[in-house]
Order: C-alpha cells, then structure tokens, then sequence
C-alpha cells in the first residue's frame, strides 16, 4: 500500500477524477483510497463539489472507501455532511430506508435484498407486509418517490449494475421479451429457474440488473408493473 504519493501524483489524481470520465473515476478511486488520508482528502472534496447534484455510482464508490476508511477525519465528514447516506431517503408514505442504505453501502446485497421488499411491503400496507410480498396492482400504485429511493441506492452502491431501472433498461432493450429477459439478467438458465438463495449471485461479479429480486417467484405480472411505472418518466 502506498502510505502518501508526492503532490504531482495527488494533483494528477484529483484531475482525472474531476475530468475523467466514469471509467477512469472508477479506476482513481481505490488508487486514492490507498494514498492514505491525502487520498481520502481528495474524495471528500469531491463528493462536497457534487453536493447539489444527485448522486451517481460514482458518487458512492467515493463514499464506500471513506465509510470503510478508519481515518477520523472521514468518519467526522460522512457526520456532518451525510449522516444518513449519500442518497436521500425520501418517501411518500413516511417510510424509513437508513438500513437499506447501510446495508447496500456495505454490499450486503443478500441481506439488502430481503429488506427490499419488506419496505415494498411497508409501503403497500399492513396486508402486503403480512404476505410478504406484492400484488401487481400494488406495484403498480407504489409512489413514484419511494420507487426511486429504493432504485436510487441499489443504483449507487452497485457502481450502476442494479436497480429496477437497470432491469428496464435491459427489458426494453430486448423488446419487452421475457423469454429473453430471465436469462440475460441471470434468473433463468435453459429452462431452469435460478434457485434461491444460493444460485444467485450477491455480489457485483453478478450480471447487470440481476438485483433486486422483487418477487422472483411472483410471475410476470408484478415485474411487468414494476419496470413500466410512472417513476421512470419523472425526474428523481
């Protein structure tokens, strides 16, 4: 590991990462992480540049290596300027997604999984979350901004590999076929469903869109809600 890099290397650094384009960030970003606290230096002032801008993968890529960093300095920063998470968690019906957030940033997608959609739940009501999972008219119905909440951290803490709109990306790409969908996102394999758990993926060597599951077993039809809902036509 690299304990500090002359001020050239930092300067040449941060450059790329406010210039480059998503590849090359995504490739800065650890070599900063292994700069020590001039690295973490760095992603702080970055992440405080894009404050007013929502937050992309590239965004939580920079703030996984300061959440995980033992550094002071980062754990005072992400305190004050983001005690909750990089992505804002707002919600229609009053709903709380801190430990979504927490889990995604940790890259617990199992865990943050099943949590998806015990919030879907919650937010579909007291019935929904005694099913434990949805019908399509809820899906339908669900509000746009907690659809978005619920993308937006999958989006961001899967350096964009997951999230419904990663999923309806795919699905339109392929002319809305199905038979086409399950296997390119990992869920079908011939004609053999992917078996759950331990035949999924949780981690990002996973294809894209492969995560969240949202009802799996549940049949088209929720799916179908899910990835043509208003929410994708409004902005987050």
């Amino acid at each position: 590991m690299i304990v500090s890099g002359t001020a050239n290397d930092i300067d040449s650094l941060r450059n790329s990462l406010i210039a480059g384009s998503e590849k090359v960030q995504q490739q800065i970003i650890p070599q900063l992480a292994d700069l020590g606290n001039e690295g973490l230096d760095v992603l702080r002032e970055f992440l405080l540049k894009r404050r007013d801008t929502p937050a992309t993968w590239i965004d939580g890529k920079a703030y996984q290596v300061l959440d995980n960093s033992d550094a002071p300095t980062a754990k005072e920063f992400l305190q004050t300027y983001y005690p909750e998470g990089i992505v804002p968690l707002k919600s229609e019906c009053g709903i709380n997604y801190n430990s979504l957030q927490q889990l995604l940033a940790l890259q617990d997608f199992q865990a943050a999984d099943l949590l998806t959609i015990q919030k879907m739940c919650e937010v579909a009501g007291p019935t929904a979350v005694q099913r434990k999972w949805l019908y399509f008219t809820e899906a339908e119905n669900f509000p746009i901004q907690d659809l978005q909440t619920i993308n937006n951290l999958w989006l961001v803490y899967s350096e964009g590999k997951f999230g419904f709109s990663v999923q309806r990306e795919i699905w339109l790409g392929l002319g809305k076929n199905w038979d086409k969908f399950w296997p390119k996102i990992g869920w079908k394999s011939g004609n053999n469903w992917t078996r759950y758990p331990h035949e999924f993926t949780w981690d990002l060597s996973a294809p894209r869109g492969h995560l969240p599951l949202s009802n799996q077993l549940r049949g088209v039809r929720v799916m179908a809600a899910l990835l043509s809902h208003p929410a994708w036509n409004h902005g987050s």
